[in-house]
């Protein structure tokens, strides 16, 4: 365990679990040091290193970083990453399960949890037109142009990364994803509406009535099974919330087509669909070919998802 500073608090994080949670490139682990490749690029060398111990504790660096921002940072940023979630839910999660009061060397509680109703956070449609219409990057990973104006993608030439709306499930505004179209970093639009309480293509599904969707964790995932002519909807992670699941529960959906990555993470989320949604949506599993981590893998490689769900026919008309 380790003290690192959090929103101006100091928290002892036992930062070794937290990092384990997820697959990394060639790691090396020592005593107060993890050396892998870079999360944040197609990278295959040891070349990112977060300090496990000491006064820098949860401090990360990557020797290779393509930009400033992903050169160096902190542990709430480096989770967020990894979560897939805005910075503010990492702070929240850090400090509900790390807050603790000293009431003795013997004796620590948990900080009391306040259940409060959050407040519905609704952007302005028009913060989208101040982004390019569409870039290229989404068409290299097999992305249709279709589904790339279904789902109203942009692209920000300041940061150089694809902007992908986050809807509630009324279609309005909640949150925007920015994905840089070099290397693997992304981050979501700061005071926005948290993404563990959102979930992508959802407004999709009550727009259309979808009765069958697959489930997946990333915006590109999803958009891939539609270019297949299936519909989708993603969590943004593995870390999948009761919020999520009870929006997936009230909706339309009857049946869910569940898609997971190939790694530990992918059956991190597996075991929360169907331990959140069991006895109210049929669940149907669908196998992505080992050789690839997820399915937009799969599809620029030429693989036909909707080939993997068997005997059923997919209507192409949502879009």
């Amino acid at each position: 365990m380790a003290y690192v500073k959090v929103s101006g608090v100091d928290l002892d994080v036992n930062i070794a679990e937290e990092l384990s949670e997820y697959d990394w490139i060639r790691p090396r682990w020592t005593a107060d040091k993890l050396l892998a490749a870079s999360p944040f690029r197609y990278d295959k060398t040891p070349s990112f290193f977060v300090s496990l111990e000491g006064e820098y504790a949860g401090g990360w660096k990557d020797s290779g970083a393509y930009d400033a921002d992903f050169e160096s940072g902190n542990l709430v940023k480096l989770l967020a990453f990894l979560r897939s979630e805005t910075y503010e839910e990492t702070v929240a999660y850090l400090h509900g399960k790390y807050g603790l009061i000293d009431f003795s060397d013997h004796y620590r509680v948990p900080l009391p949890q306040l259940k409060r109703e959050r407040k519905r956070i609704v952007l302005p449609d028009e913060e989208l037109t101040q982004f390019a219409q569409r870039h290229t990057y989404l068409f290299s990973r097999g992305i249709d142009p279709k589904v790339e104006a279904f789902f109203n993608t942009r692209f920000s030439p300041v940061s150089q990364s694809v902007v992908v709306p986050w809807r509630h499930f009324d279609g309005q505004l909640a949150n925007l994803k920015f994905r840089k179209i070099q290397g693997k970093a992304f981050w979501y639009r700061r005071h926005s509406h948290p993404i563990r309480e959102l979930v992508f293509g959802l407004d999709k599904v009550y727009r259309h009535n979808l009765k069958e969707v697959a489930v997946c964790e990333a915006e590109i995932d999803a958009m891939s099974w539609y270019t297949c002519g299936v519909p989708a909807i993603a969590v943004g992670g593995t870390a999948v919330s009761k919020t999520q699941l009870d929006l997936i529960r009230k909706s339309p959906i009857e049946t869910i087509i569940l898609a997971k990555d190939n790694d530990k993470a992918g059956a991190k989320m597996e075991r929360a669909i169907k331990d959140g949604v069991r006895g109210c949506v049929r669940i149907k599993e669908v196998g992505i070919p080992p050789d690839y981590k997820d399915a937009n893998e799969a599809l620029e490689a030429g693989v036909s998802l909707k080939d993997l769900i068997l005997g059923r026919q997919y209507p192409t008309s949502v879009i």
